[in-house]
């Protein structure tokens, strides 16, 4: 129980299953406030699958999915999760490409959701300082007022998760950022991601190891949805389980 005390995000004992074909396979796992884990695995291994049951999207047959330690997420829906504080940013970032980097911050800030109303409403000082600070934070204060669609892939990454981040929630999933990004932008992301987890707990599912070994964090490795290693990236690389399954392929 000292683990469940002591944990953000709590999964113990999760199974999943479609049609006959288990996609997580009695999976626990914690994470802790203000810590970030990476989570790495071939493919099918069950890391969509996992993020999709911590976010509400896919029920479990079985197992606990808890949430400061008191909140069971498999008994809450997406929107209610979202408000829990778990935001979840995916592959492709989804940005609105004709409004400006501002306003997509703007957009995604707490309060009234209706476009006109975010938009156009009149910004109070601490969120005129919170939308200043997540520019700075992911590197796109001086492009605020240009559309995002004129943004290369990497900073359209760095907008979502500014995105995310306005809305400040404890637990950020990220799916695979550094995904089609040149070598100096996932660098970036990297110290990014670091930057962030001063403040918030994060989750990164991810297949670039240079990029892994770059954010310096426990990585959890999944395969046929269960948990078949933990530690550094150096422990974890050295396992002879997941060379057989994964590093070796």
């Amino acid at each position: 129980m000292t683990e469940l005390a002591n944990s953000l995000l709590y999964l113990d004992g999760v199974t999943v299953s479609f049609d006959g074909f288990r996609a997580l396979n009695n999976l626990s796992l914690v994470v802790g406030h203000g810590e970030m884990r990476a989570i790495i695995g071939p493919n099918g291994a069950g890391k969509t699958t996992m993020m999709d049951v911590i976010t509400g999207k896919t029920r479990p047959d079985k197992g606990d999915v808890l949430f400061h330690g008191a909140h069971d997420l498999t008994r809450l829906d997406e929107a209610a999760i979202a408000e829990l504080g778990i935001g979840r940013k995916f592959q492709r970032p989804t940005v609105f490409e004709s409004h400006t980097v501002l306003d997509n911050i703007v957009l995604a800030l707490e309060g009234p959701r209706g476009v006109f109303s975010s938009l156009f409403a009149r910004l109070t000082g601490p969120q005129r300082d919170r939308i200043d600070e997540v520019l700075d934070t992911i590197r796109l204060g001086e492009r605020r007022n240009e559309l995002a669609g004129s943004l290369s892939h990497g900073q359209k990454q760095w907008l979502e998760i500014g995105m995310l981040l306005a809305q400040d929630p404890a637990l950020l999933l990220v799916d695979e950022p550094a995904a089609g990004m040149t070598d100096a932008e996932t660098a970036e992301t990297a110290v990014l991601l670091r930057r962030i987890a001063e403040t918030h707990s994060v989750v990164v599912v991810e297949h670039d190891m240079t990029f892994v070994r770059d954010l310096g964090v426990r990585v959890t490795v999944l395969h046929e949805g269960s948990v078949l290693a933990e530690g550094s990236l150096d422990q974890v690389s050295a396992d002879e389980r997941v060379i057989e399954v994964y590093l070796g392929r």
